[in-house]
């Protein structure tokens, strides 16, 4: 069938506005939906509440809901594999956290990369865990602690919230740099191990700083000392286990993860909001609470500390013969 020139012409006008119509589209400043964070851990947890922080943070400086979809189970693994399958749009993230660094080296069947499939996007906070112990144990501080330990190998039995938790891998980091030699018990979660080192049936925890600071407070616990590089502001009067031990540190991080072959642009508009988010004062106040600190960085050092963390961790998780499946 043929046109004449007015159909034609109209025909044409009709093309172009549609291409237009589609390229505006496409060309649509992101975000122009909802965005799902996906959590790989339980509602309540540190990973979930510093997930529903920033992305409270990012809704309104965005003007597009970010949302928390939590996706639990093998210790993270679900999660981070549902934000590998979506779309890189970046209207899926992953909420990293330090268990992704160790469940590379800790779980042999995974069916993707962590390094190489989630981008890292921006970094938000690292907090220390905090090393407790029985106030039977008869240390007041880590020399005392490391020169028991060293008298009675084996007798101290060290409690975590599981294998291959980062309670465990700085107990056994501890363990390789300093040769003390400590019974491992593991817990369904760090409540009820806490609930035992109390009771005395076990004898020291490399424990989260936030649910152990009542019980230090109450005299319940005894803190030796904090296990990141510096000491933190949740305890300031407590040493880091690197100012005897230097080698040592083990921390908590957080941070922003995106699907491999996400926009750059879409992952620099991100950075830069979040750091944005961790200079703001109720932000800050908040992860205080929590025990953490703001930890801002570029995309690339995000990235850098992700794989050096990575590697720490695997030769822990080898040399102490770590495994889950």
């Amino acid at each position: 069938m043929f046109l004449n020139r007015r159909d034609f012409v109209h025909a044409v006008v009709g093309s172009g506005m549609a291409a237009v119509i589609s390229s505006d589209a496409q060309a649509q400043p992101y975000p122009s939906r909802s965005t799902r964070l996906i959590v790989g851990f339980a509602p309540g947890g540190a990973t979930d509440i510093v997930g529903r922080l920033i992305g409270q943070w990012l809704s309104t400086r965005m003007g597009q809901q970010f949302f928390i979809e939590n996706r639990t189970g093998a210790g993270g693994n679900i999660g981070t594999e549902a934000v590998v399958r979506a779309p890189p749009d970046g209207y899926t993230l992953l909420v990293v956290a330090t268990a992704n660094a160790v469940n590379t080296t800790l779980y042999h069947q995974l069916n993707f990369d962590f390094s190489r499939d989630i981008v890292p996007v921006a970094s938000i906070a690292r907090e220390p865990n905090v090393l407790v112990v029985n106030p039977a144990i008869p240390a007041a501080n880590l020399s005392e602690f490391i020169a028991y330990a060293k008298a009675n190998p084996k007798a101290i039995r060290m409690a975590s919230a599981g294998n291959g938790t980062p309670a465990h891998v700085a107990g056994e980091l501890f363990q390789m740099l300093t040769g003390v030699k400590m019974i491992h018990v593991p817990y369904r979660g760090g409540p009820p191990a806490l609930s035992d080192l109390i009771g005395g049936q076990v004898q020291v925890m490399f424990s989260s700083i936030s649910p152990a600071i009542p019980f230090i407070r109450e005299r319940q616990l005894r803190a030796i000392a904090v296990t990141t590089a510096a000491r933190s502001d949740a305890l300031p009067d407590l040493p880091s286990v690197s100012e005897l031990i230097p080698e040592y540190e083990a921390s908590t991080w957080y941070g922003i993860g995106a699907p491999l072959g996400t926009p750059a642009t879409i992952i620099e508009r991100l950075n830069a909001e979040i750091n944005v988010g961790l200079l703001d004062s109720t932000i800050r106040g908040r992860l205080a609470s929590l025990g953490s600190a703001p930890l801002i960085s570029t995309p690339v050092e995000f990235g850098k500390l992700i794989g050096q963390e990575t590697e720490k961790w695997g030769r822990v998780i080898r040399a102490a013969n770590i495994s889950i499946d």
